[in-house]
């Protein structure tokens, strides 16, 4: 928690920054153009050998553009993703949206920098840019958006040209410094610190859309929501969101230590999915590890789901179509276990359910994440910290499913728990609640 003192020796250091020279390099955690080779023909791609914490040249803003001191970020499985290179490199990304010409060139270098979340302060603005000005504290969504193009006025998320930023687009959060568009920006909840902030945007607004928005799965009071990996990122703000609009959450996990923070999060039932496939983890692709978990579900609640909550892909997907009731929705964002899934399409077609896409959030739909945040109507899922030059080790605890919840990292704050600007509502809402994951997760 942020002290009187603290709070002032962090803004004079903020105001250095808004006013102060800009650098012509700065530190940033970035993987290269050069290596993208290394990890053929290797089993385990540990993104501890590719990610690299160096110095980059600082690139210029474009008219709608801000520049931001990243005081911290997060990582999320796009950073494992990019690191892997895998399902390719994310370099054909940036050399895609490089050939648009213009601006858009900066993005095609030899290195990329990564980070899809972001909380610090706006030290530039370009002269487009409107509502914003040096000095505001911000969070990052994550949709880079062309609002030139006819279908993102009908939903952001819609256009040819969106983009993941810090993922399908060049200078991402995990660094001293980023670029962002105006039309990213959301104002950082004055409750929490800077990391508690960072964490948020990439996971909440998905599971936002996925479960609440009117594109996702209308949720309505009363639906059961199975949620996959309900201890992770994405799984620990859809939980939140179940239970707020009056649905229930089936949490699936992976240990009782997991299920016992799910629990503590409000979670109406969990199960250990170790329990599930008594000892043979690849029953959950089967016919017989399905129907355990569907008597599970049903011996708990009754029923079968509503809604599945998907993002695990190829080790969970044939079981989500199963598992969901007839005429039920699966929603999926998501296939961090891989993207060939094989269900049995009877199970679809003869019960009339549903498959949903879902893809990141648009700007309303994570301006209403981020208000539920700012009423601690959501709490964040940071479980751990990192500083900036140990991000290779912060992404390898998510490669390897060692976490819980979301991973921070800081950037140019010097230490945790600064950036509350708002103490009264901290203690208002209450920081055992702020701190949950965290507190499960150990501290660090």
């Amino acid at each position: 928690m942020t002290t009187p003192t603290e709070t002032a020796t962090t803004a004079g250091a903020l105001d250095a920054l808004v006013g102060g020279t800009l650098p012509d390099t700065y530190r940033a955690a970035h993987i290269r153009a050069q290596d993208t080779e290394m990890f053929a023909g290797v089993q385990d791609k540990d993104v501890r050998k590719s990610l690299h914490v160096g110095q980059v040249p600082l690139p210029e803003i474009a008219p709608d553009e801000v520049l931001i001191a990243v005081m911290a970020s997060a990582i999320n499985y796009n950073t494992v993703w990019s690191a892997m290179f895998e399902p390719m490199p994310t370099f054909g990304f940036l050399k895609h949206l490089a050939s648009q010409g213009g601006w858009h060139a900066r993005h095609d270098q030899p290195h990329h920098v990564l980070g899809s979340d972001a909380s610090g302060v706006v030290v530039r603005t370009g002269s487009a840019v409107q509502h914003w000005k040096p000095g505001d504290h911000v969070v990052v969504a994550t949709a880079h958006i062309n609002d030139q193009e006819p279908a993102s006025h009908a939903d952001g998320m819609m256009g040819e040209d969106q983009r993941a930023w810090g993922f399908e687009t060049n200078f991402g959060g995990l660094a001293d410094y980023a670029v962002a568009r105006a039309s990213q920006l959301l104002p950082k909840p004055a409750h929490l610190t800077w990391e508690e902030a960072a964490c948020n945007p990439l996971c909440a607004g998905t599971a936002y859309r996925m479960l609440v928005s009117d594109r996702g799965a209308r949720m309505k009071q009363g639906d059961i929501a199975l949620i996959w990996g309900a201890s992770g990122g994405l799984g620990s703000y859809a939980v939140q969101f179940v239970r707020n609009g009056g649905g229930i959450a089936v949490g699936v996990v992976s240990s009782a230590e997991k299920a016992e923070t799910v629990r503590a999060l409000g979670c109406d039932v969990v199960i250990d999915r170790t329990e599930i496939e008594q000892g043979d983890p690849g029953s959950l692709q089967r016919p017989e590890g399905w129907k355990r978990l569907g008597k599970a579900i049903r011996t708990a609640v009754g029923e079968d789901p509503h809604i599945v909550f998907e993002h695990v892909g190829k080790a969970t997907f044939p079981a989500s179509v199963f598992l969901a009731r007839r005429g039920g929705t699966v929603v999926t964002c998501g296939s961090s276990t891989g993207y060939q899934h094989q269900f049995d399409n009877r199970y679809l077609w003869m019960k009339l359910k549903r498959i949903i896409g879902s893809h990141g959030a648009n700007l309303q739909e994570q301006w209403e994440t981020n208000r539920l945040i700012q009423q601690g109507r959501v709490v964040p899922a940071l479980s751990a910290v990192y500083g900036l030059d140990e991000v290779a080790e912060a992404a390898r605890s998510v490669q390897t499913n060692r976490h819980i919840g979301k991973v921070g990292v800081l950037c140019l704050a010097p230490e945790p728990g600064l950036g509350v600007t708002d103490p009264a509502a901290r203690e208002r809402i209450g920081p055992d609640r702020i701190e949950l994951f965290r507190n499960a997760g150990g501290g660090r």
